[in-house]
């Protein structure tokens, strides 16, 4: 759930819902990915065995499925819950892309809006269809709170980030999307939607930072059965964190004020467990390997300083 480490040139911590971010000199980061679940923005009481070390390892693929074509962060992963790599300075925006109407998009289509972040959204379309063609819709990063839809115009108007970068932030996320929906169908999977985070190295060199379509940061729909489940107005089956934010709602919790989360049992973080692995092997096309959790803090350490020891 935690780590407390002291490493050689080790300036700052950083920690966020997730994950543990070590800043080292020399502009180098140790990421940590904790088995830490967070849904509706709360952390949940208790982790997920192997959670940390999925994300982390899909995350790792598809950062080396997609160097080619965008530059990313990524150095190594010297254990199955760490990534290492360069510090970059993140742009204030997450590039979300979306490929289909889903989520956020939907609710606030079945609102009556046509305009989400600027861009025009066609009639007549129903939930989980294909858009014409993807479209972006940018978020704010909140420091505190949720993250906010703005549109291109604005970022662009309030400096947030300049047109040039913005040209190539929207090149760089097609690009990308299109990799990912090609490796998805590999997979017999859909890939919906999911955002990119980009940042600029000490050269000035714009890299694609943090994770990449995970389930945490993405949403995939199975392809057997789309069409049929599209033609009879049914549910998409998803492979996504949905199924714990489900739970919870149906337990009474959506994150609002004076709500509690639920007690989980220890056989439902098992179960919990045991989907991430069959999102992991959907994904990725792999059987996992788990790893060694007797006393995991240690075991990161001893990996990290190997590593950075050359």
């Amino acid at each position: 759930m935690h780590t407390s480490l002291s490493l050689a040139g080790q300036q700052s911590k950083y920690t966020g819902k997730v994950r543990e971010v070590y800043t080292l000199e020399n502009d180098r980061l140790v990421m940590i990915v904790t088995d830490r679940l967070s849904a509706f923005d709360v952390l949940m009481p208790k982790g997920i065995p192997y959670k940390g070390q999925i994300l982390n390892q899909i995350a790792y693929q598809m950062l080396q499925a997609t160097s080619d074509i965008v530059p990313n962060w990524l150095e190594a992963c010297p254990d199955p819950n760490v990534a290492i790599g360069q510090a970059c300075e993140p742009f204030k925006v997450e590039m979300v892309i979306r490929g289909y109407l889903v989520g956020h998009a939907a609710r606030e289509y079945s609102k009556g809006k046509r305009t989400l972040c600027g861009v025009s959204l066609p009639e007549g379309m129903i939930e989980n269809e294909a858009f014409p063609e993807p479209i972006i819709t940018p978020a704010t990063k909140a420091e505190q709170g949720h993250d906010e839809d703005i549109s291109r115009e604005e970022i662009i108007a309030q400096g947030i980030v300049s047109e040039e970068d913005y040209i190539q932030l929207e090149n760089h996320t097609r690009a990308l999307f299109a990799r990912g929906t090609e490796l998805a169908q590999k997979q017999g999977l859909i890939l919906v939607d999911t955002k990119y985070e980009f940042g600029k190295n000490i050269k000035g060199e714009i890299l694609l930072i943090d994770e990449i379509h995970t389930p945490d940061s993405s949403r995939y729909f199975y392809q057997e059965g789309y069409a049929e489940r599209q033609a009879k107005g049914e549910s998409q089956k998803q492979l996504s964190k949905e199924f714990v934010r489900r739970w919870l709602i149906e337990n009474g919790f959506q994150g609002l004020e004076g709500q509690s989360v639920p007690s989980m049992s220890d056989f439902y973080i098992q179960s919990i467990s045991e989907r991430y692995i069959e999102l992991y092997e959907n994904i990725t096309g792999s059987s996992f390997v788990p790893a060694d959790l007797s006393n995991i803090e240690s075991r990161i350490e001893k990996n990290i300083r190997e590593y950075l020891n050359g």
